[in-house]
C-alpha cells in the first residue's frame, strides 16, 4: 500500500483537501495529515483524523511530546502539499523549518509535489515566481493551478487543482517513473578544461545543471544513469547515477566510449571545448613583455563519433547553444550528428543557456516539426525532453 503524506497549510482551499483525503484512500493509499497551524482555522484536525484514520500533525511539539519529523518523513513514499500558500511556498524554499509541515519536508526523501494556492495577485508576483522555480529546481512537482473565480472575488490563476485533478497528476507521475525502467542511459554535462600549464586552462561557462536535471529526471523514471560530469560544483542526488568525474574532452570521450555500446539513450549535454592545446606545459608558463599566442587543436567531436557508430536500437540527442541562424544550425547539426533529436536553445532568450536555473528550449527532430517550450525550470525542461525520447525508444525497441 502506497503512503502519503498530505500537508494541509492555511487557504479557504483546505476545504477541498478533506475529498483528496477521501480519493485517496478510496484508490488504496495510506495517508496521514500534517497541518500547519493557519490551517486549523479553516479545517479542523478532527475532520482529516476521521477520514484518514490517523493521528494529524500540526505541531512538532505537542504538550510532553516530540513529534519526530524525520520518522515521518521517511515514512512516505509520497508528500503532496495541498493547499499550498505563497507563504508555506516561502519557507519551503528557504528551508524556514518553523513548523512541522516543513521540517517534514526538509526530512522526507520521496516525491515531492505540492498545488498552490492562493489569490491572482499573489499568483503572479515574482517572489512567488522565484519561489516556485526554485522548489521545481530541487525537483520537486507543482500540480498547476486551476483558473476561476477566487476568494477575493478575482477571476484568474491561483485555484488550487480540483482533488480528482490531484489525484490523476500523481497517477500520471507514477507511470512517468517507470517508463525507463531497464533502459541505461548515457549523459554528459557540464564543461571541459584544456590545460594551458598547471595553472590555467581553456573552459566555459557551464554549470552543468541542465545534464544533472536530466540524468535525474531519468533515474526517477527508472533507468540506470552513467553520468560523465565535466568540472563544476554541482552534484545530482540519486542512488541510480553512476557518477564518472572528467577534465578535458579527451577525458570525457573515454569515460563516454567506455559506456556507450551498453546505453539505449545517450544525452549530449555537455559544452565540450571544440579546441585544446597543442602542447601543455609542465610548468607555469611566465609572463613576458611580448605577446602570447598559443597554437590549438581540434578536440575530438564526441558526439559525432559515437554518433556514426550506434546502432539502430540507440536514441542519440544532442544541444545546441546559438547566437546566430538557430534553426539553420540546429537542423545542420541534427543532421551530421545523425542525432535522433537535438535540442536548440539561444543565448539571446532570457533566463536560457548557462548559468541559469531555467532553459527555453525548442526540440527539432527528423520525422516531426519543430516544437518549441517557454521558459521553464531546467528540471522541467529535462522532463519535456525525456517526454519527447520516451515514444522514440518504444519504437525502437518493436
Amino acid at each position: 500500500m502506497e503512503k502519503i503524506i498530505l500537508g494541509v497549510s492555511g487557504s479557504i482551499a483546505a476545504y477541498k483537501s478533506l475529498a483528496l483525503v477521501r480519493l485517496l484512500i478510496k484508490s488504496g493509499k495510506e495517508v496521514k495529515v500534517i497541518m500547519t497551524p493557519a490551517a486549523t482555522a479553516f479545517v479542523s484536525p478532527l475532520s482529516f483524523s476521521t477520514l484518514s484514520k490517523q493521528p494529524v500533525s500540526v505541531d512538532i511539539i505537542d504538550g510532553d511530546n516530540w513529534n519526530n519529523h524525520v520518522d515521518l518523513g521517511l515514512w512516505a513514499d509520497s508528500f503532496v502539499v495541498a493547499p499550498a500558500t505563497a507563504t508555506t511556498l516561502s519557507k519551503m524554499a528557504s528551508g524556514q523549518s518553523d513548523n512541522m509541515l516543513v521540517a517534514t519536508y526538509l526530512s522526507a526523501k520521496c516525491p515531492i509535489f505540492f498545488a498552490p494556492a492562493m489569490d491572482l495577485d499573489m499568483w503572479k508576483h515574482p517572489a512567488t515566481k522565484a519561489n516556485i522555480a526554485k522548489l521545481i529546481s530541487y525537483g520537486n512537482h507543482m500540480i498547476p493551478v486551476g483558473h476561476g473565480e477566487l476568494a477575493s472575488g478575482l477571476v484568474g490563476a491561483g485555484r488550487m487543482a480540483e482533488p480528482e485533478d490531484i489525484v490523476s497528476f500523481l497517477e500520471e507521475h507514477s507511470k512517468k517513473k517507470v517508463d525507463l525502467k531497464g533502459a541505461t542511459v548515457l549523459i554528459t554535462a557540464g564543461p571541459t578544461r584544456e590545460s594551458l600549464d598547471p595553472v590555467r586552462f581553456i573552459s566555459n561557462r557551464s554549470t552543468g545543471r541542465m545534464g544533472i536535471a536530466l540524468a535525474e529526471e531519468c533515474a526517477d523514471r527508472g533507468a540506470k544513469v552513467h553520468l560523465v560530469l565535466g568540472p563544476t560544483t554541482l552534484r545530482p542526488n540519486h542512488e541510480h547515477i553512476k557518477v564518472a568525474d572528467v577534465q578535458s574532452a579527451a577525458d570525457m570521450y573515454e569515460a563516454c566510449n567506455a559506456v556507450f555500446n551498453n546505453c539505449a539513450i545517450t544525452i549530449f549535454a555537455a559544452a565540450v571545448a571544440d579546441y585544446t592545446p597543442e602542447q601543455t606545459s609542465s610548468k607555469k608558463i611566465k609572463k613576458k613583455d611580448s605577446d602570447m599566442s598559443v597554437p590549438l587543436k581540434r578536440t575530438v567531436d564526441i558526439a559525432a563519433t559515437l554518433g556514426n557508430i550506434k546502432r539502430k536500437d540507440q536514441i542519440t540527442c544532442g544541444f545546441a547553444l546559438e547566437t546566430d541562424n538557430e534553426a539553420a544550425n540546429a537542423q545542420r547539426k541534427l543532421d551530421k550528428k545523425n542525432f535522433d533529436l537535438i535540442v536548440l536553445n539561444s543565448l539571446k532568450e532570457k533566463g536560457a543557456g548557462f548559468m541559469h536555473d531555467t532553459n527555453k528550449v525548442t526540440i527539432y527532430q527528423h520525422t516531426a516539426e519543430p516544437k518549441s517550450y517557454p521558459l521553464k525550470s531546467k528540471r522541467a525542461v529535462a522532463g519535456d525532453i525525456i517526454d519527447t525520447i520516451v515514444p522514440l525508444l518504444a519504437e525502437k525497441r518493436r
